[in-house]
């Protein structure tokens, strides 16, 4: 707050006092006291006003000041009222009541919300683990049938199965970091995992696989890196367009490792690929299939995000799309 602001504010005090002063030099003029009389009082009356209103901007300006500072260190700014210093005046006093009482209200309002969230996630997964007993005994009852109807209910089943699982995994994104352990791992055993738990859906879709620089340490954690490594190849699955082809490649970068999973499908038009990551996006593709949720991707960035990896796009119209995954190359990030 600068001074002038200040003085702006407090205007009709400075007014009233240079009127105040004037009027006790012309009455004591007029009494015949003197001009000296007259200009000392005067002089006083101002002198008392400016060093009042300069006391009263140095309490405010280290107040404010003090707040603002408090301010821009704090990353929830709602609890600017913890941290807020004792003002010295009662107009600060009462800001300060004011600021608490709004902080408590909306701490009480993050709160609620929080335990709505949480009862949410709570009840989403206890629903996912349940539905999965329905799953599999249904399979089960499909396995023990056989014919070419078993064998695409038994399709259809993996799909649900990876509806339920991705309704999971997005129920708990918002909390990765209670649920994460970082390890030492290879590309190739986190590959091969999530072959191996889609292998139904890549052998129904005639899937070739190629491989390609796997042999390399990355540090992560392996059950969600599955998850999301799973989503892209079902994603490919999903958009194919004839005979798929799936490339899965390990590289070193600077500092860190890739994993690049490629497809031969459809690709996304260029004016889609900035907008892959966001929340519910369909794009061109997904507009046509009808089939499409816009959340795997999403999902996916969300993830790394939380995990400290990284996560890239690229694509072009008949050309399939690239996803790479970038894992720190650091031991420092693996957790005890």
């Amino acid at each position: 707050m600068s001074f002038s602001a200040f003085l702006r504010d407090r205007l009709p005090t400075v007014v009233l006092t240079a009127l105040a002063a004037a009027f006790a030099f012309a009455m004591l003029t007029a009494l015949g006291d003197g001009t000296y009389a007259g200009g000392y009082l005067a002089g006083a009356i101002v002198l008392a006003q400016t060093l009042a209103l300069a006391i009263e901007y140095g309490q405010r300006r280290h107040f404010y000041g003090e707040i603002k500072r408090s301010m821009e260190k704090l990353d929830k700014k709602y609890l600017i009222s913890e941290v807020m210093p004792a003002p010295g005046f009662a107009e600060g006093r009462i800001l300060a009541e004011i600021t608490r009482e709004a902080d408590k209200s909306m701490c009480d309002e993050v709160a609620f919300h929080k335990r709505a969230s949480r009862e949410y996630r709570e009840y989403i997964e206890t629903w996912v683990h349940e539905i999965k007993t329905p799953i599999s005994s249904s399979r089960l009852t499909l396995e023990n049938d056989g014919g070419e109807s078993a064998k695409a209910l038994s399709w259809e089943l993996t799909r649900i199965e990876n509806y339920v699982e991705q309704a999971l995994y997005y129920s708990r994104s918002g909390s990765v970091e209670r649920d994460y352990r970082i390890r030492e791992t290879t590309l190739r055993e986190l590959v091969s995992s999530a072959l191996k738990k889609n292998a139904e859906l890549l052998i129904e879709a005639g899937a070739v696989i190629r491989t390609d620089g796997l042999d390399k340490t990355v540090y992560t954690d392996a059950k969600w890196t599955d998850f999301m490594l799973g989503q892209v190849l079902m994603n490919a699955v999903k958009y194919r367009s004839g005979p798929l082809e799936i490339s899965i490649r390990g590289e070193n970068a600077e500092n860190a490792a890739t994993l690049t999973i490629s497809d031969n499908g459809p690709g996304v038009p260029a004016a889609d690929v900035p907008r892959v990551f966001d929340k519910g996006f369909t794009g061109e593709q997904g507009r046509r299939g009808a089939k499409s949720t816009g959340l795997v991707l999403y999902l996916c960035k969300k993830l790394c995000d939380k995990m400290g990896l990284g996560l890239k796009f690229a694509s072009e119209p008949g050309q399939g799309a690239r996803v790479t995954f970038v894992f720190p190359a650091s031991e420092a990030l693996r957790a005890d």
